[in-house]
């Protein structure tokens, strides 16, 4: 069979060249001719500031990548969903998973809960992958209201790294349910739609992420940094870099996970923190608002002077559960039996927000001609990576060599800042620099792995986001 680009374009040029070398080799064995194939890409993304404090509410500012996951889809004529994965395949696991559209679905024909759907769809660790694909299916039924009437294929191409802080979970996510959408004509507004996806990492996978990623895959545009304030989903601008300056990614090459306990535990800690506030705030009689449910809405000051105190430095979960009863996110459950350091989980998202802004105000002067705002800027985020590593407890050694590494060149080597990516606790260090600072960038590396033997990655360039990208038409044809 030979593949054919139904939309005639050729202008994605690199971005889509290693995709449809791909397709055309793995597709003759997974897709049938003559039948559309959609097909969606969503890129990783660097966070620049904002990180885990987008779940209490903070402002992030986020860039997306070259790199991205690339889907396919093509509808069957039965009820069966297949998933296969090139990049599974080349790490040596299993490469397909299957589930059946009556196996997602209850006794009325609805689609079961969130819960059964997680139990169905990761039963099998060895492809609990393809939740992230198929997981699209049942929150598109039942947050868009679709009625899938068939199964299909996915195709998954990525060259996103897994487990280094990129949202490669992200850019699967938001490549399968834009595949599908495209497929079927389903008009999503944006925010909606980063929303949905985030559902199936929250709800169908079981990964308590943010939404900084799904929007920044969605929604990101090539070139340009997001501004997004995470209450639930505001979208603030997209910014243009200062001239002659990027935002690039240096791997530590340690495997990060939003799942793993110490993210879980400092999310943990910052919702145990702002129930502790508003009960505080309940008992003086004042009025709780909409806005007091994000911890990032209180003013630094405020949370200095009034609240910071009452914060207990550490307490149990079984403590906190007799005198509190539970917190307000309804994706993570307090351990009985874990120690939670409460006032240092509070204290990084409420200080975290506030750097944000000023990171986003020097980011804007130097815009504008004032090179010294990139110093502060730096500056910012290297203040944001400590308080990742002491406050959430996030930090590890080779991301914390990372940032020291390229402090000590600093910013007359053309190095402005630099801190831990996303979820922390190894991942990727993001680099704010001079765009040509190159042979800096590559000094800070080959030190990185001759003291750690680790050779880092190093993520450069931006692409834009899905909604920007817009979906591609394939199919085969007979020869």
């Amino acid at each position: 069979m030979r593949l054919v680009r139904e939309d005639g374009g050729d202008a994605d040029g690199a971005l889509l060249r290693d995709f449809e070398q791909c397709l055309a080799l793995k597709g003759p064995d997974l897709f049938e001719p003559d039948r559309p194939i959609t097909v969606a890409r969503g890129p990783a993304r660097m966070d620049c500031m904002g990180g885990i404090a987008d779940y209490s509410g903070s402002v992030v500012f986020e860039a997306p990548l070259r790199r991205a996951a690339v889907v396919a889809f093509q509808p069957g004529e039965g009820t069966t969903l297949r998933a296969y994965s090139a990049a599974m395949e080349a790490a040596g696991t299993p490469a397909e998973a299957t589930a059946d559209l009556s196996a997602m679905r209850g006794p009325d024909g609805g689609s079961k809960s969130y819960e059964e759907l997680n139990a169905l769809l990761t039963a099998n660790p060895g492809t609990a992958w393809a939740a992230y694909v198929l997981g699209a299916v049942p929150v598109l039924e039942r947050e868009a209201g679709h009625r899938f009437a068939f199964g299909g294929t996915f195709l998954v191409w990525s060259d996103v790294p897994i487990g280094v802080g990129v949202a490669s979970s992200a850019a699967v996510e938001v490549a399968s349910m834009y595949a599908l959408a495209a497929h079927f004509g389903l008009e999503i507004p944006g925010p909606r739609f980063a929303a949905m996806a985030q559902s199936v990492e929250n709800k169908v996978v079981g990964a308590p992420c943010g939404i900084m990623d799904q929007v920044t895959c969605a929604l990101g545009e090539a070139g340009k940094l997001l501004a997004l304030r995470c209450q639930p989903c505001e979208l603030l601008g997209q910014h243009e870099l200062p001239e002659g300056v990027k935002v690039l990614g240096l791997s530590s090459r340690v495997e990060h996970r939003v799942g793993g306990a110490a993210y879980a535990a400092a999310r943990v800690s910052a919702f145990m923190g702002l129930k502790v506030i508003l009960r505080e705030k309940e008992l003086r009689g004042q009025t709780i608002a909409e806005r007091d449910g994000y911890l990032c809405n209180l003013p630094p000051q405020e949370y200095l002077s009034d609240y910071r105190r009452l914060l207990p430095e550490q307490m149990t979960g079984r403590q906190f559960l007799d005198a509190y009863g539970g917190t307000t996110d309804p994706v993570t459950t307090v351990d009985p039996g874990a120690t939670y350091r409460v006032r240092a989980g509070a204290d990084h998202p409420v200080f975290e927000n506030q750097r944000v802004v000023r990171f986003i105000e020097c980011m804007g002067r130097a815009r504008r001609g004032d090179r010294t705002a990139l110093v502060e800027a730096g500056g910012l985020m290297y203040a944001s990576h400590w308080s990742y590593s002491w406050n959430a407890g996030l930090g590890c050694e080779e991301t914390d060599l990372l940032v020291r590494l390229v402090r000590q060149r600093g910013a007359e080597s053309g190095l402005y800042g630099a801190k831990v990516t996303g979820g922390g606790s190894g991942g990727t260090v993001a680099v704010l620099a001079e765009a040509d600072a190159e042979e800096a960038v590559h000094g800070v590396a080959a030190e990185y792995e001759s003291r750690t033997g680790l050779a880092p990655d190093v993520f450069d360039g931006s692409s834009p986001g899905a909604f920007d990208f817009g979906p591609r038409r394939y199919r085969f044809e007979r020869e």
